[in-house]
């Protein structure tokens, strides 16, 4: 009767299995959802960094043109409809009673599965434009 019970002994009891299934599947469901959190801050983080691009883009055109004309035109807000998940922006600008020397504030809005997200950026700009006209002289 000795050598029966030893060799019943080598294998797993049911209660056993259903202990280490369950901590398998809690283990398993674990790194899932640490796997799909970090896609979500990975495609979150793109599209700050696409927002950030975006800014430095318009804030090169505005430089470029001079805020003075800029303003004149008279569009400071628009998007950028080539870009998915469709990007906006708005500039609001404030005089500094400096010389010609603007405050300048760029937002950049996007909607990411109906919430919004928004990246904003302060700098100051000078009113005299990078671009010059050329001058012709008539002889």
């Amino acid at each position: 009767m000795m050598a029966w019970a030893k060799r019943n002994k080598k294998g797993f009891n049911l209660v056993e299995t259903i202990v280490a299934s369950t901590i398998l599947s809690g283990a398993v469901l674990a790194l899932g959802t640490i796997g799909t959190r970090s896609l979500i801050g990975a495609r979150l983080n793109r599209q700050y960094e696409i927002a950030a691009s975006l800014i430095d883009k318009q804030l090169s055109l505005i430089d470029y043109v001079g805020i003075d004309e800029f303003v004149e035109m008279g569009q400071l807000e628009g998007e950028f409809p080539d870009l998915e998940p469709g990007y906006r922006w708005q500039v609001t600008s404030e005089y500094q009673d400096i010389d010609s020397l603007y405050l300048i504030t760029l937002t950049v809005t996007w909607l990411e599965r109906n919430r919004p997200y928004s990246l904003t950026v302060e700098t100051m700009l000078d009113g005299v434009s990078a671009y010059t006209n050329p001058v012709v002289v008539q002889q």
